[in-house]
């Protein structure tokens, strides 16, 4: 593509650049030191999640830089913009985490309403922290134009005593506290060099399992995701997406070419293998949804199922994204699952080129420590697993990466909680009993609101010993960094009158994750009993605001608890208006 000499005819920027009429809107991009060639090229939206809230996000304004450096590069006119971002970290263990799922719309939505607003033709899209990296990717699906993800990297991980240390063994900490095993001063210690570098929390969290994702699905440059934050040379990676996404421009290549069915599986697969977070249920469906494609939690958990499970990362295993890197990242990974015919090689990329062709270039092999072999996984099934049943007849979902034969089913007596705040003071005075099923209901997508994630709590058990002798299920979520016997995603969620709002204290609850069974020792007869009896969803203090209107509209878990009707009902394409 020559300088200043693009063909605007089918691109959208032409309703703010093109013709006489459009003088004045051309007035303000000679404001902003444009010329007349950089008006007559394509613009590029170069989205970032930048803000000063977590380190996740820290270094994304800098990435930038570099993505618009290989915009221009190209012969693109790149437009820098931000959207928010709520830091899971952050908000964990208090009122903050019901910002944190309905964040993922509000990023989706925003990133839309720029590209919209301003009729940008294309997207590099960057993010740091756990929902901004489905929300991004979902609105360059919705938008279905030309676009490239970049992961803004993961965090370093502390030494302390000659150990790598991350935030979970942080939290995990507060329960060691608690339990009287760990002074202040050397608590103390460890919140100090846990977190030293800019980047998302370094195991197999929910932001690195989305950023796994990214490549997977075809969105994202290979290999990109892997180098951590500060790494400068992750301006490459930069430059190199800037220049990808005009070639994408120039051949007509869109979201939804990339984004099919098959490149759904192939994230799916990588989410498994490698012991990726419990959320990835969540967030591939909804990205599904942007593209009209049916995707539920089912269809997650069939592929979950059936791929073995050999990638050996924290929370589960023993490494983080940085030695995952160094093994050589998910291009590695992905060859392997090809060698298992476990990959759908025809899937296009942000290269324009195929999966196929892309991992026919990368020359690693497992190293057998942080990456295995395919046909010698740690486990023969993926490393997170569905669950059914008449506690969960929509279905839930748990992660049991690091857990043996014997750690993957339980049967004990119900201890109820109607929130999350009710299970930690519990948990914290020690008013539990070994063998039971801790449930905390009330926090699903509309119910809580905003389906909190439940880090707090598990990591005071794990942190107490107890994290293998009970169990907990919740309609909420689990952050990425839990450990234990953690079944969440239960559906339908108690709000909407599912079976988890109907359990009492002694009710004997069944979780098995090699059956996929997750029940209550009670028939349907005594289920339909309670249910006629149950006066309704717990109210809630949200009753105005951002939290009452996506407790509105947002949908089930099932079907990745989105807020709109998605591309089976749209009339239009944002592209071709």
């Amino acid at each position: 593509m020559l300088k200043g000499k693009a063909d605007k005819t089918n691109l959208p920027s032409r309703h703010v650049t093109e013709g006489p009429s459009r003088a004045p809107h051309r007035s303000y991009f000679y404001a902003m030191g444009l010329d007349e060639d950089d008006i007559a090229q394509p613009f590029v939206g170069v989205a970032t999640c930048w803000n000063e809230a977590a380190p996740c996000n820290i270094s994304l304004n800098r990435q930038a830089q570099a993505v618009k450096l290989g915009v221009k590069a190209a012969n693109g006119t790149p437009r820098e913009f931000t959207t928010i971002t709520v830091t899971d970290g952050i908000a964990m263990g208090h009122e903050g985490m019901r910002s944190s799922l309905a964040s993922r719309e509000a990023i989706a939505d925003t990133v839309e309403l720029t590209m919209r607003g301003h009729c940008y033709d294309a997207i590099v899209g960057l993010a740091g922290c756990d929902k901004s990296l489905p929300g991004m990717m979902m609105s360059m699906v919705r938008l279905n134009v030309p676009s490239v993800f970049i992961y803004g990297g993961s965090i370093l991980p502390g030494r302390l005593n000659g150990k790598d240390v991350t935030v979970q063994d942080v939290f995990e900490a507060v329960g060691q506290h608690q339990a009287g095993n760990m002074s202040d001063a050397e608590l103390e210690v460890l919140e100090r060099v846990a977190c030293p570098s800019a980047g998302a929390c370094g195991g197999q969290f929910t932001a690195n399992t989305m950023a796994c994702v990214s490549e997977a699905i075809g969105l994202a440059l290979m290999n990109s995701s892997g180098a951590p934050a500060p790494y400068e040379s992750r301006d490459q990676y930069g430059e190199a997406s800037g220049q990808a996404v005009m070639n994408l421009i120039e051949k007509n290549i869109r979201a939804r070419d990339i984004v099919t069915r098959k490149s759904l599986e192939n994230a799916a697969r990588v989410v498994a293998c490698t012991g990726g977070s419990t959320n990835a249920g969540l967030h591939l469906p909804a990205i599904a949804h942007e593209a009209g494609i049916d995707f539920d939690l089912g269809d997650v958990c069939d592929i979950f199922r059936d791929t073995p499970y050999f990638v050996d990362l924290k929370p589960g295993g023993q490494y983080v994204a940085k030695d995952l890197y160094e093994a050589g990242g998910v291009p590695v990974v992905m060859k392997e699952l090809r060698k298992a015919g476990l990959m759908h090689e025809d899937c296009m990329t942000a290269t324009g080129r195929t999966m196929g062709e892309e991992l026919d270039m990368i020359k690693g092999e497992a190293d057998n420590k942080v990456i295995y072999s395919v046909e010698n996984p740690i486990t023969k099934t993926g490393g997170v697993v569905g669950l059914k049943g008449n506690v969960a007849p929509e279905g839930a979902i748990v992660k049991v990466a690091g857990m043996n034969t014997q750690e993957q089913s339980f049967t004990g007596p119900a201890r109820v909680f109607e929130c999350e705040e009710d299970a930690f003071e519990a948990v914290k005075a020690r008013k539990y009993e070994e063998g039971e099923v801790l449930v905390i209901r009330n926090e699903g997508p509309s119910g809580g609101p905003g389906m909190r994630e439940m880090l707090a709590t598990t990591a005071a058990l794990s942190g107490q010993g107890m994290g293998k002798k009970v169990a907990l299920i919740t309609d909420g979520r689990f952050s990425g960094a839990t450990r234990g016997f953690c079944v969440g995603h239960v559906g339908p969620e108690a709000a909407h009158g599912g079976p988890i709002a109907l359990l009492e204290d002694g009710d004997v609850i069944t979780i098995n994750a090699i059956t996929g069974e997750l029940s209550v020792d009670l028939t349907d007869d005594v289920l339909a009993a309670r249910k006629a009896n149950w006066t309704g969803a717990k109210p809630t203090i949200y009753a105005s605001g951002a939290l009452w209107k996506y407790a509105q509209l947002v949908g089930s878990t099932r079907l990745g608890a989105v807020t709109h009707p998605g591309a089976k009902d749209e009339k239009h394409i944002y592209m071709d208006l």
